[in-house]
C-alpha cells in the first residue's frame, strides 16, 4: 500500500506527517515508523505525527518519537500539524486539536507562522543539577554559560541516564541567558537519543525557568536554537504558569509517497 506523507519543520525539529484519519496506520506498528525516521534508510525525521478524527475537536495528533515508541507532547510538531490540518482544508485560522497531553489551541498568524498554546505547568522544582518541570513531556533545564561550547549529546545523555531519568526519560536542555528577554537553548531529546535542532515543549520550559529566576509573573522570551527562533509568552497564577503560548515557523519542505507494509 503506498502512503501519502509531508515533510515539516519547525526551526529544524523535522516530522514526517500523515493523514490517519482513515486509519490506514497502525499505532503499533513501530518498526515502520522508526525505519520511515531512520536518516540513511528512511525519510528521516526527529518524529512522526498522525492526524486523525477526534469527536471534541478539529483533529488528533497522534506523534511518535524516532524511536517508533508512542510519545508526550511536540511544541514543534503541534505546530506543523496545525498547518499542516489548515492545508487540508480542515481548520481555517484557529483550531483546537487533541494532543498528548490534552486539548490544545492554536492560531495561523501569518504564512508559515503558527502560535500554540501550551497547557499550564507548575512551578519549576530545584534539583542538583537545575531545574525540573513538565510542559506536556518532562524537562530539565541546566544554566550554562556557554551553550555553544557544548557537547550537548554527551553531556545531555549523561543526564538523561541519571537513575533518577533512565526508566522514563527526560528532555535536557541548556540554557545561556543572553540579554532580558532572549535565551540560548540547545537541547537532547529522549527517543531521538541525541540533540535536535529545536524543541518547542523544551523551550517553553526554558522560559518557564527563566521566569521563575527572574520572578516575573508576566514575561515573554525570544528563545535561540540551533534551527531558529521561536518566543514564548506567559503569565504565572500563584504555583502555576498559564496563558503560555509557543510561536514560530511552520514550514512544509516537501511531499512525497512512500511504501507502507505491516511489521506486525
Amino acid at each position: 500500500m503506498t502512503l501519502q506523507f509531508v515533510k515539516y519543520h519547525g526551526t529544524g525539529n523535522d516530522f514526517i506527517i500523515i493523514d490517519n484519519r482513515d486509519k490506514r496506520v497502525r499505532h503499533t506498528n513501530s518498526e515502520w515508523i522508526k525505519k520511515m525516521c531512520h536518516r540513511r534508510f528512511g525519510i528521516g525525521a526527529d518524529g512522526l505525527m498522525l492526524l486523525e478524527n477526534h469527536s471534541e475537536a478539529d483533529f488528533e495528533m497522534v506523534y511518535f518519537n524516532s524511536d517508533g515508541g508512542l510519545s508526550s507532547m511536540c511544541g514543534n510538531g503541534g505546530r506543523c500539524i496545525v498547518h499542516f490540518a489548515f492545508q487540508l482544508g480542515i481548520i481555517g485560522n484557529m483550531t483546537s486539536f487533541k494532543a498528548p497531553d490534552g486539548i490544545h489551541r492554536a492560531e495561523i498568524t501569518g504564512d508559515s507562522e503558527v502560535r500554540l498554546q501550551m497547557n499550564k505547568a507548575d512551578i519549576p522544582k530545584v534539583v542538583s543539577p537545575g531545574y525540573e518541570l513538565d510542559t506536556g513531556s518532562p524537562h530539565l533545564v541546566v544554566k550554562e554559560r556557554n551553550v555553544a561550547e557544548i557537547n550537548v549529546s554527551e553531556k545531555g545523555r549523561k543526564f538523561r541516564n541519571e537513575p533518577a531519568y533512565v526508566e522514563q526519560g527526560i528532555n535536557v536542555n541548556f540554557m545561556q541567558r543572553m540579554d532580558d528577554g532572549v535565551l540560548n537553548v540547545r537541547t537532547f531529546e529522549r527517543g531521538v537519543e541525541d540533540e535536535t535542532y529545536s524543541c518547542g515543549t523544551g523551550v517553553t520550559a526554558c522560559a518557564i525557568t527563566a521566569a521563575f529566576l527572574d520572578n516575573k509573573n508576566e514575561a515573554e522570551y525570544t528563545i535561540h536554537t540551533l534551527g531558529g527562533t521561536l518566543s514564548v509568552s506567559l503569565e504565572r497564577k500563584n504555583t502555576k504558569y498559564i496563558n503560555i503560548w509557543l510561536k514560530g515557523p511552520a514550514t512544509k519542505v516537501f511531499n512525497g509517497s512512500v511504501d507502507y507494509y505491516d511489521e506486525g
